[in-house]
């Protein structure tokens, strides 16, 4: 018996990894949260699966459910949105797995991110505009951010931030940020990429909470802040340059 934790990607249903669709297909117990998880992809479970959402469910309530099922010898799909490395608390399911020696494995994900810039058809990283992605959140009821990860502080490094969690912190974003990037700097919320109602909202650091306010919006969004977001003007890689040789592509 084993646990699988899956990554069921951003939302559209045909965003799932091929491993992680065949481990939900041969399951017949599947844990999912519904609040995120679209119902088309714990469907493919097998016909008699125990398919249950866990959102309304305690961290007790589903690892009682996982014991159950171990001790009839059944596999279990524990499904979760996006990637499950990334704000998915899979950390204390595991701990508490690990304390019932409870076998369990990790199946990754497309990340909310991920599915932002193929929205935007945006690459994060471009040749001396950014080359870095911090990946991060404000803070929540559910925690607090660690010292030394305030917008404030990576925001200094003027890499291109993925913001998860925080539309609703919208002011302490730009309030943070702005003396960094400027108010000018290129602002994308976009919110549930790759659901059939996903939306982008455009703007800058000056306006952004003003847009986003007259959508209406104030949860499932990704923020994404940096100048690669409105820059026309960047070098080419030397990736394919005909000048430059690697292994590949030797002298």
């Amino acid at each position: 018996m084993t646990v699988h934790f899956i990554g069921a990607g951003p939302g559209a249903p045909d965003l799932i990894t091929v491993r992680g669709l065949k481990f939900i297909q041969a399951c017949p117990v599947c844990l999912y949260a519904g609040s995120l998880v679209p119902a088309e992809i714990v469907a493919a479970a097998p016909d008699g699966a125990d398919v249950i959402d866990t959102a309304p469910m305690t961290l007790e309530e589903i690892i009682a459910r996982i014991e159950a099922a171990h001790a009839e010898g059944h596999d279990v799909a524990r499904v979760h949105s996006g990637d499950p490395s990334l704000y998915g608390a899979i950390a204390e399911q595991m701990r508490r797995l690990d304390g019932l020696e409870i076998p369990y494995d990790v199946t990754p994900g497309v990340p909310a991110f991920a599915a932002a810039a193929a929205l935007l058809k945006q690459e994060l990283t471009l040749p001396g505009i950014s080359q870095s992605v911090i990946v991060t959140r404000t803070d929540g009821k559910a925690s607090p951010m660690p010292e030394g990860e305030d917008l404030a502080t990576l925001g200094a490094t003027g890499a291109t931030l993925a913001i998860h969690l925080s539309v609703r912190n919208l002011a302490k974003v730009v309030r943070e940020l702005s003396p960094h990037y400027g108010n000018d700097c290129p602002v994308r919320v976009v919110y549930r990429a790759s659901w059939p109602d996903e939306k982008v909202i455009s703007g800058t650091l000056e306006n952004i909470r003003e847009k986003v306010r007259a959508e209406k919006i104030t949860r499932t969004a990704l923020i994404l802040v940096g100048h690669v977001l409105n820059h026309e003007t960047f070098a080419d890689s030397k990736l394919y340059d005909a000048d430059h040789r690697h292994i590949l592509r030797p002298r």
